[in-house]
């Protein structure tokens, strides 16, 4: 089985996402997209497959977003994935690829929707915050709100 993510070390959500990869069991090809960018197909081709649209996958929070002024609507797809590989602190992470889909993991748990195998042990994130009990059951978020 071979699950692949494309992580930012420095992002806690990323770090959370590889954990819990690594928490069911799997040691993920890890692709540090900020030092190794996908190619323009590859880009595509996750795009396409996550099914959303190129303006869900920008970073809005970095300060490249607002100097290139990507909010508004002038910039069609073809450009806003050009300036993605360009500049791949534009590409919001972590993407991660499994035999069950490809997903833009925020938050860290939409990555147990695409895991094969069950989580081994509880976990909680970096933060504390609880994301599998003892028992190996995601733990309900909104019971805890």
């Amino acid at each position: 089985m071979t699950i692949t993510i494309y992580h930012d070390p420095k992002c806690a959500t990323s770090r959370d996402v590889l954990a819990l990869i690594r928490n069911s069991g799997e040691e993920p090809e890890t692709i540090e997209y900020l030092k190794a960018p996908p190619s323009r197909e590859t880009l595509v081709g996750l795009l396409r497959r996550m099914d959303i649209p190129v303006r869900d996958l920008l970073r809005q929070e970095v300060p490249s977003y607002e100097k290139f002024g990507l909010d508004d609507a002038k910039w069609a797809d073809d450009a806003l994935i050009d300036l993605m590989l360009r500049h791949p602190v534009l590409m919001n992470r972590p993407i991660v690829v499994s035999p069950l889909g490809v997903r833009l993991c925020r938050p860290s748990e939409t990555v147990l929707n695409i895991l094969p195998a069950p989580q081994e042990s509880a976990f909680r994130k970096e933060n504390g915050a609880p994301v599998i009990d003892d028992e190996g059951r995601r733990v309900d978020r909104t019971a805890l709100d």
